[in-house]
């Protein structure tokens, strides 16, 4: 096993001992293992190997035989022993928002409950609001959410699906006979949620690769096994613990590739539209070929494919069936923002709150990246359970980030807070507190059940306060998860504008929020938006990735990105925003 993979063991296990009742501290101590694992640098397997497992900050004796156990043989007894004590339905519950182990437990050890349509009919019968800590709004919301995991379906986070994804394409990539391979369909437009992988091979000799695919170590189970078409489940790491993603291979000839990448990478409406505009130019375009009565049009590349019917090439991202068709034929694409154009984010944890890792270590993994800056935006003194700054706690921060700033060459770390938004809209710090941050991020973190009406003005008064720079996370959704709260967006992002208030795409892959069609109604708007990657490890910084990806479904440019200038115009702009 891999680090990701053993991490998702660890995190699991942590999450069956709650359900079984276990002490927080026990649990906890395995949460701390998942994340030390994914933070460590270099092969797991290698420091397995060396005995140096326990070197590791928050791996003990017991942990370090288990991990070990884990990489060297991919089982783990006591893992499985404990998944075979525990109702796979308890893991499907925890997916309903607001419903943690302990709740999950009290109403399997009291009503019997081990499944959502168990929990749907137990509802129904007014029985979960009569238990002890429950209440009636709690089972509303419990009905709520069954509703909505209902309307998501089978579906997986982007970065599950993704990584599953490329495991596979590094399987097959160096196969004798692989000509071109490419990940296809809602991957390969960066979807938020995915619901199947697809991938596509030009090769000459199908049947080795089609044999190859169905063996791989990720195959759960063969769905189908053709010449030139295989379909396998196999295991994605996801909010409910280990579920089934289908996985389809087509192989195609090095003459039909281009024609087969566009047609399976989407969308249906896309290739709807792009089909109509062949038959405007006396030819049919399938996956196979472009060609009318008399000819075919010799393609090498996708892009040729648009050329040939006089449109500029449109990037997977953008093919949503939005207008930019209408764009390409007139040459008014946008120039899509790359993850290269971030020179740093903002909104990042560190050990002060509750992220892992200390200041120092998240300005060097910045670094390391090629960012010139990183905003620090630990979280505010209300949230508690983030082990939010006091301000005097503020102001110790700052001095040692002032004492980096003077140690640390090639990088600059910037001041900031997340301040948790109030109920009533009023900021978690007083102005003076917030006068001396370089930077303010305001988000809501409690208090989800308020009405429309009541969140949007809670919202709205903070967006227009003279001190917040940017509002994070502003739907506070999750995805697959918990829906966003109700809040009424173009009212928030026309006050954004008219305060200049910039408005954050979270890049976390569980919040990817705001989501690509609001963020193009920003940008109409005139709003600035800030990619951040809500990192909580020096491992998460590197998601703002994700939130390139959302901009380029949102069609934003460098220019509509306040992080990708230079850290003086940076510097620049959010004093002028102080004074």
């Amino acid at each position: 096993m891999d680090k990701d993979q053993v991490a998702a063991v660890l995190e699991e296990i942590a999450t069956l001992l709650e359900l079984q009742g276990e002490n927080q501290f026990r649990c906890l101590a395995y949460s701390r293992a998942a994340r030390a694992i994914l933070q460590l640098e270099g092969s797991l397997s290698e420091v397995v190997a060396a005995g140096k497992l326990d070197e590791v900050p928050g791996i003990g004796a017991t942990l370090k035989d288990k991990i070990s156990l884990l990489v060297t043989t991919d089982h783990l007894p006591f893992y499985e022993e404990l998944k075979d004590k525990t109702p796979p339905g308890l893991l499907v519950m925890l997916r309903l928002p607001g419903i943690g182990p302990k709740k999950v437990k009290a109403m399997y050890d009291q009503l019997g409950i081990d499944s959502l349509d168990k929990l749907q009919t137990a509802c129904a019968a007014d029985e979960v609001a009569h238990l002890k800590g429950f209440g009636a709004r709690t089972q509303q919301k419990i009905l709520d959410g069954i509703a909505f995991l209902g309307q998501m379906g089978n579906r997986f986070r982007l970065d599950h699906a993704l990584y599953i994804a490329e495991q596979l394409v590094d399987g097959l990539r160096a196969l004798p006979g692989v000509s071109r391979i490419e990940l296809c369909g809602s991957l390969r437009r960066r979807r938020e949620t995915i619901k199947d992988i697809d991938i596509l091979i030009s090769s000459a000799k199908p049947k080795p690769i089609m044999d190859a695919f169905v063996a791989l170590p990720q195959v759960v189970q063969i769905v189908g096994h053709g010449e030139t078409k295989s379909s396998i489940m196999t295991a994605v790491d996801g909010v409910a613990g280990r579920s089934l993603i289908n996985a389809d291979l087509r192989v195609v000839s090095e003459q039909q590739f281009p024609f087969a990448l566009n047609y399976f990478t989407g969308s249906k409406e896309h290739n709807v539209t792009l089909r109509q505009r062949a038959q405007q130019y006396g030819l049919k375009l399938n996956e196979y070929e472009l060609a009318g009565p008399k000819k075919s049009v010799t393609c090498k590349e996708e892009a040729d494919i648009y050329k040939a019917l006089d449109l500029d090439y449109i990037e997977p991202e953008m093919r949503e069936n939005t207008g930019e068709i209408d764009a390409a034929a007139a040459h008014k694409l946008p120039t899509l923002i790359r993850p290269e154009d971030l020179t740093g984010a903002f909104h990042c944890h560190t050990t002060w709150s509750d992220g892992s890792a200390s200041l120092e270590e998240m300005a060097l993994s910045a670094r390391k990246l090629g960012y010139k800056y990183l905003g620090i935006a630990d979280h505010s003194q209300s949230l508690n359970v983030a082990n939010g700054l006091t301000p005097e706690r503020v102001r110790k921060q700052q001095a040692d980030i002032d004492a980096l700033n003077k140690k640390l060459k090639g990088v600059r770390l910037f001041k900031g807070t997340e301040c948790d938004i109030l109920p009533d809209g009023r900021l978690d710090f007083d102005d003076k507190t917030l006068a001396s941050f370089d930077y303010v991020v305001a988000s809501v973190h409690t208090h989800f059940n308020l009405t429309e009406a009541e969140m949007t003005a809670r919202i709205l008064k903070a967006v227009s306060h003279p001190r917040v720079t940017m509002l994070g996370h502003a739907t506070g959704r999750l995805l697959l998860r918990r829906d966003g709260y109700k809040v009424d967006l173009e009212a928030i992002l026309k006050a954004a504008a008219k305060h200049g208030t910039m408005v954050e795409i979270n890049a976390h892959p569980q919040r990817l929020d705001l989501d690509w069609i609001h963020c193009k109604r920003a940008k109409a708007l005139g709003v600035k938006l800030v990619i951040n990657p809500d990192a909580h490890a020096t491992s998460e910084i590197a998601l703002t990735t994700y939130g390139v990806s959302v901009a380029r479904r949102a069609w934003l440019e460098k220019a509509d990105v306040f992080n990708t200038q230079t850290p003086a115009k940076i510097d620049e702009q959010l004093t002028k925003r102080r004074q």
